[in-house]
């Protein structure tokens, strides 16, 4: 089950299909305790329903993120203009946000990442656009 506060317009989500099958598919509209898409059965679902999609190195890779060499192989970086980039380190078992310091290297901020969504979210939060798989 996803939370109404924390999915938006864009993020990826999941529900069981006719088949239990897990179908992956675009928040199109979030209403009244329904999150809407025109594939889905009568274009809409309950929140209760719907599920986030765990987050994985192969996400970060689809969404244009580049693994770090070197000792920072566990930091992928998204370059979202020619000065900034987005840094998140892969700690195992979630994904942390980080920053660049010169003086103290990559440190930490915010809350680690768990899932395609809150990833989408924090992106569009900095960069005021969406981030799809491509």
């Amino acid at each position: 089950m996803i939370e109404g506060t924390d999915v938006r317009i864009g993020n990826l989500v999941w529900y069981y299909d006719y088949n239990m099958t897990e179908t992956v598919f675009r928040v199109e509209g979030i209403l009244d305790g329904y999150i809407h898409n025109t594939l889905l059965p009568r274009n809409k679902l309950p929140f209760k329903d719907v599920h986030p999609i765990k987050l994985e190195t192969d996400h970060l890779l689809d969404f244009n993120f580049l693994q770090e060499d070197g000792p920072h192989h566990n930091i992928y970086a998204y370059k979202y203009n020619r000065q900034d980039s987005i840094y998140v380190r892969d700690d195992g078992y979630s994904f942390q946000p980080v920053a660049y310091s010169a003086g103290s290297g990559f440190v930490a901020y915010g809350r680690p990442l768990a899932h395609v969504h809150q990833l989408q979210n924090l992106f569009y939060d900095i960069t005021r656009e969406d981030i799809f798989i491509e």
